[in-house]
């Protein structure tokens, strides 16, 4: 059997990406109380956050290598929402939180940045294990 380098990129990807974003939905959901949590959720972020742009991009690659028709256009609709969601934490989470490291606040985040991230959970993990099943669907 050849390999399929598609679906190995896409298979990459949600390993890296979900992987990912599955660590750093978890610190963010303990850190909502937790200001030991806070702390490691901003610690984590760093890391996690390339580490979900490449598996972002690989499952990217590797669907428009693969998919066709409605699938194709339902998975780079998805991938538009996660790519959207990812700006919204990369480019104003991410910057609060390292601003807020850096003035040596260790608070626990206020409760509009909670609502927000919470939102941003909520679509992170619709999109990515939805992305999944089609996935699984589609290799079915």
């Amino acid at each position: 059997m050849l390999l399929n380098i598609p679906y190995l990129l896409i298979v990459i990807g949600f390993i890296i990406g979900l992987g990912a974003v599955t660590v750093i939905d978890i610190h963010g959901f303990l850190g909502r109380k937790s200001k030991y949590w806070t702390r490691a959720t901003t610690q984590t972020h760093k890391v996690t956050k390339p580490m979900i742009w490449i598996g972002t991009f690989l499952f990217l690659t590797g669907a428009l290598f693969s998919y066709t028709g409605t699938l194709l256009i339902t998975q780079l609709t998805i991938i538009f929402v996660l790519i959207l969601n990812g700006i919204f934490l990369s480019f104003s989470v991410s910057p609060f939180l390292i601003e807020k490291e850096s003035r040596g606040d260790d608070s626990v985040l206020p409760k509009s940045w909670q609502t927000k991230i919470t939102i941003s959970f909520i679509v992170s993990v619709i999109g990515w294990w939805t992305s999944v099943l089609l996935f699984i669907i589609k290799i079915s």
